[in-house]
């Protein structure tokens, strides 16, 4: 796996938030299932470049 730079990191997060916005203005409203799929993606993006970045402290 490729080491996370800063520079991809922002980049991901970037994407992330864009894609965040993208499903907001879809569904026009922020209800349960939004804020539901903001959280797993959330999870499913930033708990990876989390451990590496963590196991690089140590």
């Amino acid at each position: 796996m490729k080491k996370f730079t800063p520079f991809r990191i922002g980049c991901i997060t970037l994407l992330w938030i864009i894609l965040c916005y993208m499903l907001i203005d879809a569904y026009r409203e922020i209800n349960l299932r939004v804020i539901l799929v903001i959280l797993t993606s959330g999870i499913i993006v930033f708990v990876p470049i989390y451990k590496q970045l963590r196991k690089k402290d140590d």
